[in-house]
């Protein structure tokens, strides 16, 4: 029942009370956090391939500057995070995928544009189809959404100080000292990871050494954390050394196990967890056609019942006019068509590859919302959604244009910008939406925020693209750009969308992972029938597939510690039980706050000096184990803070 109520508890503010939420200050200040925060994810990610959730730290920075005004709320901190977390969300969506076009040859520089447009729209869409998802995942559902979780418990704390903020204070210092450590002064290396050749067979095993991980598995629980950890032993400690065996490295140069089974899982394994995140995606979509369909209906319901019907409906329930959302939805599929035709140059195949990018977009940003709610922002894997989109696209344009076609590859990635775009701001909004729910704001207004902050953000990106293109250079690495960005996921990107065409995609792999996906549905089913208490949702399992092994090890400790804490031996326990699972959720929220924070101020120096190493105060890090001891410290303080009495 504990965390039943941690998903649906009342909210802080009620709905009888009414707060200012989009003022002036609120306003300005979204945008200028959405930009800044888009300028320097979009850095990170082509440096890096991944980005940094910002809901927390926008959250916190935002506390921080509205407490310099007289008046200022909790609900608008919220309205300030929730736009400010649209500029990290949509440079995901951009950088994953437009630079591909560059690779690819097809542009040779960026256009600024096409890359607005194609942002804004994609971004746009985005936050129209979470509207009608609400209800379906955060009113309804019983996903955690970790991070809109934690972003709400920093906003409670911050409004309501008391002691209670200690438990974030003290562990936001430790997750940004343990950050600044290993990402700044590069002290120790961020995973520990080992690999032997032995005989004819590779053995692999790894773990990052991120104290947010660990928080994100506390606060998902057992459950979740176990099948994500059992989808990365499925990629990683079943399938890469089968591989190996049958087909060797398929780089011979590499002479490291690690680096050989990084090397098998990036061009190989993973295209499992993209065929069981398809076939999760569908299933997932099945399943909640009903709730989605309730949430459609009430709210068209709501808007036939005219201006009477808002004395009835709570502020806390009131989400954008759905008509309006309809309208607007049907009314995109006229830019998406003037895009298809000026890259194809041919009106009926635009029409429908227009209908496709909204399609797509729609399955894609539930997908991508239904990860969120169950492994949060930082860890739902856009780039896996991505692939599924670009492959999906391609097939259809492979019959329509044939093959060896010129421009079918890059029309495969345009579409494929449209639908990350829309599928991280879904991913995002829901957070940011989850947040809201706890902290008793109105949906509509931060739906309103989500698309000021999408359209603040997508005027910056592309200009940022272009300096980053011409400091740096954007691709691989040679004499004459030894600092170029190295762009990993739009590189996967271009040779998914040129494989389609000439050929070269693991198909046998895809048909695996969906394969994987259908037997884990029976499974569920099988358990749901039972009554069971573990149930196997397959989404979990597809992203531990798709993820690098080294993300579920910390997640699959952090839903242990989450388990050894809230298992109860006996009925005298259970008195503080609620609290104790809140002071630990204080604790896991702040080591978040804190990664994030550092993680995101870190850019500054980075993208300043053009050096990933700008703070390092030895020319190597010493190795793993400062890191694995610390964290270690950190999960035994957690586990304390969350079982201490009071």
């Amino acid at each position: 029942m504990e965390e039943k109520n941690l998903t649906h508890p009342e909210p802080f503010i009620p709905a009888a009370t009414l707060l200012p939420e989009i003022t002036l200050k609120a306003v300005l200040l979204g945008i200028l956090l959405s930009v800044i925060l888009a300028g320097a994810n979009a850095y990170l990610g082509l440096f890096a391939g991944m980005t940094v959730s910002a809901s927390i730290p926008a959250a916190v920075i935002s506390m921080g500057v509205l407490k310099l005004f007289r008046r200022s709320n909790i609900l608008e901190n919220n309205i300030v995070q929730t736009a400010a977390s649209a500029g990290e969300s949509l440079a995901a969506g951009v950088i994953f995928t437009i630079p591909a076009l560059v690779l690819m040859g097809y542009w040779t520089e960026f256009d600024v544009l096409w890359i607005t447009l194609i942002a804004a729209l994609g971004g746009t869409i985005g936050v129209l189809f979470t509207i009608p998802l609400r209800r379906a995942l955060i009113v309804e559902g019983d996903l955690k959404f970790p991070e809109g979780l934690a972003t709400a418990e920093v906003l409670k704390t911050g409004e309501a100080g008391g002691r209670e903020i200690r438990y974030i204070a003290w562990s936001a210092i430790v997750g940004a000292l343990f950050k600044f450590g290993e990402a700044g002064l590069r002290l120790w290396s961020s995973a520990l990871e080992t690999g032997r050749f032995v005989g004819g067979h590779l053995a692999y095993f790894g773990s990052n050494l991120s104290p947010a991980l660990l928080s994100v598995g506390y606060i998902v629980g057992l459950n979740i954390s176990v099948l994500v950890f059992l989808g990365g032993a499925i990629s990683w400690l079943i399938a890469i050394p089968i591989y190996y065996v049958l087909f060797g490295s398929p780089d011979p140069s590499l002479h490291s196990a690690v680096e050989v089974a990084g090397k098998i899982w990036s061009v190989k394994i993973r295209y499992m967890g993209v065929g069981a995140m398809v076939v999760g995606g569908l299933w997932a979509l099945l399943r909640m056609r009903g709730s989605l369909m309730v949430g459609i209906r009430s709210g068209l319901r709501a808007y036939g019942e005219g201006k009477s019907a808002l004395v009835t409906v709570l502020r806390t329930e009131r989400d954008a006019p759905m008509k309006g959302v309809l309208l607007a939805l049907i009314l995109a599929v006229i830019p998406l068509f003037v895009l298809g035709s000026v890259i194809l140059g041919n009106i009926g195949v635009s029409v429908l590859m227009a209908v496709v990018m909204l399609i797509a977009g729609f399955l894609f940003s539930a997908v991508a919302a239904y990860m969120a709610g169950l492994v949060g922002s930082s860890n739902n894997p856009i780039s896996g959604v991505t692939i599924a989109t670009i492959l999906f696209s391609a097939l259809l344009l492979l019959a329509l244009l044939g093959r060896g076609s010129a421009i079918g590859p890059a029309a495969a990635v345009f579409i494929g910008a449209v639908v990350c775009c829309s599928a991280a701001i879904a991913g995002d909004n829901m957070q940011d939406l989850k947040a809201g729910y706890l902290v008793g704001a109105t949906p509509w207004k931060q739906q309103v925020m989500q698309i000021v902050g999408t359209l603040s953000a997508s005027l910056v990106i592309a200009p940022v693209l272009i300096l980053l293109m011409k400091a740096y250079s954007i691709g691989p690495r040679t004499v004459a750009h030894p600092h170029a960005l190295t762009a990993p996921q739009a590189t996967l990107m271009a040779s998914v969308a040129r494989g389609v065409f000439h050929g070269g995609l693991p198909w046998a792999l895809v048909a695996i992972g969906a394969g994987i996906a259908v037997a884990v549905i029976l499974f569920d089913l099988r358990q749901e029938r039972r009554g069971a208490n573990f149930r196997a949702p397959v989404l979990a399992v597809a992203v531990g597939i798709y993820l690098p092994f080294e993300l579920s090890v910390p997640i699959f400790a952090g839903g242990l510690i989450s388990h050894f804490v809230h298992a109860a031996p006996d009925r005298k326990r259970t008195r503080n039980e609620q609290e104790r699972g809140q002071h630990g959720l204080l604790f896991a929220s702040g080591l978040i706050t804190g990664e994030a924070l550092v993680g995101i101020l870190l850019a500054i120096p980075i993208v300043v000096s053009g050096k990933g190493d700008i703070l390092a105060i030895v020319e190597n890090p010493i190795g793993a184990w400062p890191g694995l001891l610390l964290l270690i410290g950190v999960g035994v303080a957690l586990y304390r803070v969350a079982k201490q009495e009071q």
